[in-house]
C-alpha cells in the first residue's frame, strides 16, 4: 500500500506540473524533503520527463527539468523549525514516510475535484483508529460548544465532518428525543470509529463528501462543523453547500476545541491575516454564501463561531 500512496500523490503533482516548469523545490524542517525530491525526480524520469536532482546551498532540494517556470513543494513532516507552507504551490503530509498524502494544491494548477477526496480519505483513514487517544478528552468541550449554540430542539441536526462521533452525544441532547442527527464524514474509517457513539445516541451516519451533500434545498435546522472549514479546498464553495441544504433562520456552528493561534503554533506557523477563518474572511465570505455571523470567539482553548442562514 505504501507504493500505492506514494504513486497516487506524485500522480497529482506531475498533473499540476505547469508544462514549462522548469524549476521544482521540494522544502521541509528536516530529511523529508530530500527523501521527497528523490522519489520526485525518480518519478519524472520514468515518466520520460529529463530532470536533474540537485541540492540548494540553503538546505532545499531541488528537481530540475527543462523549459521556464517555478513550483514549490512544501513536505511536512516531524521536527522543530519555521513553517513555509503558506508560499509553497502544493503541501505534502510526510509525518509516515510510508504514507504520503496531498494536503494542499494552488487551485490554479490543479481543481479540488482531482485530489481533495482521495487525499482527505487517505489522511484521516490513517488516524482514525488512534483519533480518540489522542483527542478523546476534547468530548466536553464539544457538549460546551453545543449547548452555547442554542440548537433546536425537534429538528434536524448535522455533524458534518464528524469523525469519531465526538459531538454526537451533545447534538442529540440539543436536538432532543424527537430530533434528528445525522454524522457525516468523507473517510469510512471515521464512520466505523463513530458507530458505536452513534448507536448509544440513535444518530445517523452518512458517507459522503461535504462540497456536495445528498441533501434537498433548506431541509436542515443546523449543522455542526468542528474543524472541517480549514479542511476544504474553497471555504467559500464549501459555506455555500452548506447554506442550500439550510433553511432560513437555521444555524451554522463552526468549531474547534483549540483556538487558532494554538493550532497554528501545533504546527509551527504564524496566523496569517488571509486565513479562511480570521474573522474579517469569516464574516465576509459567509455573507457571500447566505449567512450572517452571529458570534466569533477565538481564546486559545477553542474556536466557536455562530452564523444564521439568511
Amino acid at each position: 500500500m505504501s507504493d500505492e500512496r506514494w504513486s497516487t500523490v506524485l500522480t497529482h503533482l506531475v498533473a499540476a506540473l505547469p508544462a514549462d516548469a522548469a524549476r521544482v523545490t521540494v522544502d521541509g524542517r528536516d530529511g523529508g524533503a530530500a527523501v521527497f525530491a528523490d522519489r520526485f525526480a525518480a518519478w519524472l524520469r520514468a515518466g520520460g520527463r529529463d530532470c536533474v536532482r540537485l541540492d540548494g546551498a540553503d538546505g532545499r532540494s531541488i528537481v530540475m527539468a527543462p523549459a521556464g517556470g517555478h513550483l514549490t513543494i512544501w513536505v511536512r513532516s516531524p521536527g522543530p523549525g519555521e513553517y513555509r507552507g503558506e508560499q509553497a504551490d502544493a503541501v505534502v503530509d510526510l509525518h509516515d514516510p510510508a504514507w504520503p498524502v496531498l494536503r494542499h494544491l494552488n487551485p490554479a494548477l490543479g481543481a479540488g475535484d482531482t485530489w481533495y477526496r482521495t487525499e482527505s480519505q487517505a489522511f484521516f483513514a490513517a488516524r482514525a483508529a488512534t483519533w480518540d487517544t489522542k483527542f478523546g478528552d476534547d468530548q466536553p468541550a464539544y457538549a460546551a460548544a453545543v449547548a452555547e449554540a442554542r440548537l433546536p430542539s425537534g429538528g434536524v441536526v448535522v455533524d458534518l465532518g464528524c469523525g469519531t462521533g465526538r459531538a454526537l452525544p451533545a447534538l442529540r441532547q440539543a436536538a432532543g428525543p424527537a430530533g434528528v442527527v445525522i454524522g457525516v464524514d468523507l473517510t469510512p474509517q471515521m464512520l466505523a470509529a463513530a458507530g458505536p457513539r452513534a448507536r448509544e445516541c440513535a444518530a445517523t451516519l452518512l458517507l459522503a463528501d461535504a462540497r456536495s451533500l445528498p441533501f434537498v434545498d433548506a431541509g436542515v435546522d443546523a449543522v455542526f462543523a468542528a474543524g472541517l472549514i480549514n479542511h476544504l479546498p474553497d471555504a467559500d464553495a464549501g459555506l455555500a453547500e452548506l447554506a442550500r441544504i439550510t433553511r432560513p433562520g437555521g444555524r451554522l456552528v463552526l468549531f474547534h476545541p483549540s483556538g487558532r493561534a494554538a493550532v497554528a503554533a501545533r504546527h509551527g506557523r504564524a496566523l496569517r491575516p488571509d486565513e479562511p477563518l480570521a474573522e474579517p474572511v469569516l464574516r465576509a465570505s459567509a455573507a457571500r454564501a447566505g449567512w450572517c455571523l452571529t458570534s466569533y470567539d477565538d481564546p486559545p482553548h477553542r474556536f466557536h463561531a455562530v452564523a444564521v442562514r439568511t
